[in-house]
């Protein structure tokens, strides 16, 4: 009878992949985290705006009507330091409307959900999470 002292080759081979799929779950996981934390950002920032819109309403007994460029420049000079941006690309911008001054819209492309009722564009991809009274709150 031989004494060995290593390992088999098979038992090899079942570590190495053992470890692999342990491997493979982390990274699933901790990209379905990351995708978490950046839609949290998104909500966090939708809810930023709207707070200063609503500061905007309080003193000016209606919304800003028009697009998010004119947005930028009502609110930024009193009721928000700077709009926020999408955490993981700058070119999806935060989607606004207002047309008549009584209602706004506010979106964002978020990376899992979908709460808006109509497709409006939020740069780069089409807004999926809408809050205002035209989307969903």
């Amino acid at each position: 009878m031989k004494n060995s002292k290593g390992f088999t080759f098979i038992e090899i081979l079942v570590v190495i992949t053992i470890i692999g799929l342990l491997t493979t779950i982390a990274v699933i996981s901790y990209s379905a985290f990351l995708k978490q934390s950046r839609n949290a950002k998104r909500k966090a920032d939708l809810e930023q705006i709207r707070s200063a819109l609503e500061m905007y309403r309080s003193n000016e007994d209606t919304y800003p009507v028009g697009n998010l460029s004119v947005l930028s420049g009502t609110l930024t000079t009193t009721y928000i330091q700077t709009l926020p941006t999408d955490p993981k690309n700058p070119s999806y911008v935060y989607y606004y409307s207002s047309a008549a001054g009584t209602d706004y819209t506010v979106g964002a492309y978020f990376e899992s959900t979908s709460t808006c009722s109509e497709v409006i564009s939020c740069g780069g991809a089409n807004c999926n999470y809408c809050v205002g009274p035209y989307g969903q709150k």
